[in-house]
């Protein structure tokens, strides 16, 4: 049974699907901590919100891949996935600090491109600062 674990096959899917769940899990989890549901916004053409979404969706995937990367097994990887995902959303409580002059919930939910712009960016860039921390 070992060496079904060990196929580079069986591993990929392995990692891929738990992945998948975690990102899935993470999104749900980020639809609490904002004002605005997501998929019914993208649903009517929102572009700040989709912006916003996909580049929590990319800095997930890219906090993942250093997460394989470095790690040699799947709970490893996981555990380090979930540590990243945590500082992600820590960096979306900072952002939402640092702009004290309107709410970037509102913002984004009201269709600010800039906004929903440049939270995509923190996302992506911020996963590339924590996926450089992963051990």
């Amino acid at each position: 049974m070992d060496n079904f674990w060990k196929d580079p096959y069986v591993e990929s899917a392995a990692y891929y699907s738990v992945v998948i769940l975690s990102i899935v899990v993470f999104l749900a989890i980020f639809e609490l901590v904002t004002k605005y549901k997501n998929w019914e916004e993208i649903q009517k053409g929102n572009l700040a919100v989709a912006m916003a979404t996909g580049g929590k969706i990319f800095g997930l995937a890219n906090i993942f891949k250093y997460s394989i990367e470095h790690n040699d097994n799947l709970f490893t990887m996981l555990g380090w996935g979930i540590y990243g995902f945590v500082l992600l959303l820590i960096s979306y409580f900072i952002f939402e600090f640092l702009t004290p002059k309107f709410r970037i919930d509102d913002e984004i939910e009201n269709d600010n491109r800039a906004v929903g712009l440049i939270s995509l960016i923190i996302s992506v860039g911020m996963s590339f600062v924590i996926g450089a921390g992963i051990g």
